[in-house]
């Protein structure tokens, strides 16, 4: 796998097979770049009609089994779709920690630039810091998504 440029984006948008999912220059589809692996625990929130539905499915083939919405445990990770009329970043992803394992992290899924919802980097940063947590990488992921990796600080204790 190719690491991250300086910006910590990842791969131009890929139209192959029609899909219109970004992918890393190797070949790395939307969903793979989110490192997901079978056996995961994924909890999905702010699912919507304008979600991309292609990666989704592609998150769920991957994780071979279906994200859920209200886990009986504790998640590996959480799948946070939020646009701008989703209301304040920081209280999403404070809502997003109830169910996720110390050790979980969150894939911040935003409408890309001119996108309906778009969301902007700054906006993303602050509420990301307002959170208390911090954000590792940004991917491309899909036509219409970009997807920020948000994890708790090391050093971190409940």
């Amino acid at each position: 796998m190719r690491s991250d440029g300086p910006s910590g984006r990842l791969g131009p948008v890929d139209n192959t097979e029609g899909k219109g999912l970004a992918s890393g220059h190797d070949g790395t589809s939307g969903a793979e770049l989110l490192g997901l692996e079978p056996g995961m625990i994924v909890q999905e929130l702010g699912w919507d009609e304008d979600v991309d539905s292609d990666l989704r499915d592609d998150i769920m083939d991957i994780l071979d089994a279906e994200m859920v919405d209200e886990p009986l445990e504790a998640v590996d990770v959480v799948v946070l779709w939020w646009r701008d009329e989703d209301g304040d970043v920081a209280d999403g992803l404070v809502d997003a920690l109830t169910d996720l394992t110390d050790a979980g992290y969150i894939w911040l899924l935003t409408p890309k630039v001119g996108r309906p919802g778009f969301i902007g980097p700054a906006s993303v940063a602050e509420g990301v810091t307002i959170a208390g947590l911090t954000l590792t990488k940004t991917a491309s992921v899909a036509e219409d998504w970009q997807a920020t990796k948000v994890v708790r600080p090391k050093g971190f204790r409940r």
